[in-house]
This record gives C-alpha cells, sequence and structure tokens, in this order.
C-alpha cells in the first residue's frame, strides 16, 4: 500500500507521517509539504491513498485533490485538515474520509479500515537465487525483452543494495564497457518491465548508476542472510547456477553449508 501524506506545516506533517506509519506499519509513506511536489511525484509513481491538508500555502488541498484525481482516479482522498468547513467540497469529490486535527493513530486507522475505493494487496517482486536466478511476480515468471535484462538484475540482486556503475555492469554482462548502446537498452527494458508491474521502487536510480531497493523485493538468499536458517534447505550448492559472476557468493554459501554438516 503507497500513501502520501501532504502538510505545508514541518511539525503537522512529521505527526500525520507518525500517525500513519504506526496505523499501517506495512505502507509506503511519502511526505510532501507542497502539494505541487505530490502532484509531481504521482505523475510517475502509483499511489493508493492521499491524506490531504487543505489550507496550504501555493496549491491548496482541494485543488490538489482534483489535480491528483485526474492523474490517478482510484485514488482515496483523506483530508486531514483543522477546519470542518470544508466537508461540501469534499463530499462533492467523493473523498473517503474527512479527518478534523489533532490527528491521531485511531483516527487515521479508522479511516484506513473503511475506505471508498478497497486498496488491493500489493505483490512484490520475487527472486529465487538458489540454483537457477528466477524472477516471479505472483505466480508468473517475468519475462523481459533480453535475456541479459534478466542477468543484469541478478548481478544487482547479489550486490544486495550497492549502487553499481554502468561500467561496472557493462563488464560483468560483455567483459568491457564498449557497449553503452545496448546496456541503455537493457536498462530501459528493466525499467519499463517493472514499471508495467508496478514494481518500479525496486530499482534505485542515480546518474549513471543502479541499485537494488532489498526491501522492495522477496528474496531467498536475502532471507537466509537475514536469519531465516531455514531457508538453507533449499540451497543444495547452486547459487545463480547460471551466472559466472554469482561463485564468488556461491563459495561462500557452500562454505557455509559445509561448516554445518
Amino acid at each position: 500500500m503507497k500513501i502520501i501524506a501532504v502538510d505545508d506545516e514541518k511539525i503537522a506533517l512529521q505527526g500525520l507521517i507518525s500517525s500513519i506509519q504506526k496505523a499501517a506499519p506495512d505502507a509506503q509513506i511519502y511526505g510532501f509539504r507542497y502539494a505541487s511536489e505530490a502532484v509531481e511525484h504521482m505523475r510517475n509513481e502509483s499511489c493508493d491513498i492521499a491524506f490531504l491538508d487543505i489550507e496550504m500555502k501555493g496549491t491548496d488541498g482541494v485543488t490538489a485533490a482534483k489535480m491528483l484525481k485526474e492523474i490517478y482516479p482510484d485514488i482515496n482522498i483523506i483530508f486531514a485538515t483543522g477546519f470542518g468547513s470544508y466537508r461540501d467540497e469534499a463530499f462533492d469529490l467523493h473523498a473517503s474520509g474527512y479527518l478534523i486535527k489533532p490527528i491521531t493513530v485511531e483516527s487515521v486507522r479508522r479511516e484506513l479500515d473503511n475506505l471508498r475505493r478497497p486498496v488491493r494487496k500489493s505483490k512484490k517482486l520475487k527472486a529465487i537465487a538458489f540454483g537457477n536466478f528466477q524472477i516471479r511476480y505472483g505466480e508468473e515468471h517475468v519475462k523481459f525483452k533480453y535475456q541479459k535484462t534478466m542477468e543484469m538484475l541478478a548481478y544487482l540482486i547479489d550486490r544486495k543494495g550497492s549502487m553499481c556503475s554502468s561500467s561496472e555492469l557493462m563488464s560483468v554482462l560483455f567483459e568491457d564497457d564498449t557497449h553503452q548502446k545496448y546496456y541503455n537498452q537493457l536498462r530501459l527494458d528493466l525499467i519499463n518491465t517493472l514499471k508495467s508491474l508496478g514494481c518500479e521502487s525496486v530499482i534505485v536510480q542515480a546518474r549513471g548508476m543502479l541499485g537494488i531497493a532489498v526491501s522492495e523485493i522477496e528474496c531467498d538468499y536475502y532471507d537466509y542472510l537475514n536469519g531465516k536458517e531455514e531457508l538453507a534447505k533449499l540451497y543444495h550448492g547452486e547459487y545463480m547456477a547460471q551466472y559466472s559472476f554469482a561463485e564468488f557468493t556461491n563459495a561462500s554459501l557452500y562454505a557455509k553449508l559445509v561448516s554445518h554438516q
């Protein structure tokens, strides 16, 4: 579940975000002090719920709600304001809720439990690293346009969140860094495919760099590293077996396996 919170008062925004976090600990929450920034965020990201103050500098909450609904008609708008005089506007916008400050965890939880438009449980991208590398979304295998795209994603997962330069990735994929045009195609394929699944947050982008947002993906390898020892039973001496770059990690995993026997 993805939630945005907008309030131009810093302390009020912090309090709102804190209440949302306690009411929905598994949600992804993005805070903004300017409605224009929230609207711009929505042009590139999906969102399920927007908590909006109303009387704000610049774009007010009612106007922002109209703009957000134009971008994403199914968004749940919940006004979080110090004024009760905007209820008619909220009704006209078919808002999901209307909270009067101070915002409490209980009031937020009540609104989340009674949304106008139910939020579908989000699926996470799932990486299977033990054995041959696979990527699934739900029960379906993810299909990329290029086979090298999946190899690039596998390498990013193997790096466990470390940012990788384009030169590093090209050296891994092509054994040199002279394939910039092909690399650009792979990068675009990766981003567009994940975006089509609503999983674009899996990839962290910076200028000339890519990385994995570890918390945004399910992975047997990550779970094992995080102490889920029962997953050791799934490791039988193979890790991303089709990729040579994975041999170092596999050697480490195998040494650990042998030491526990």
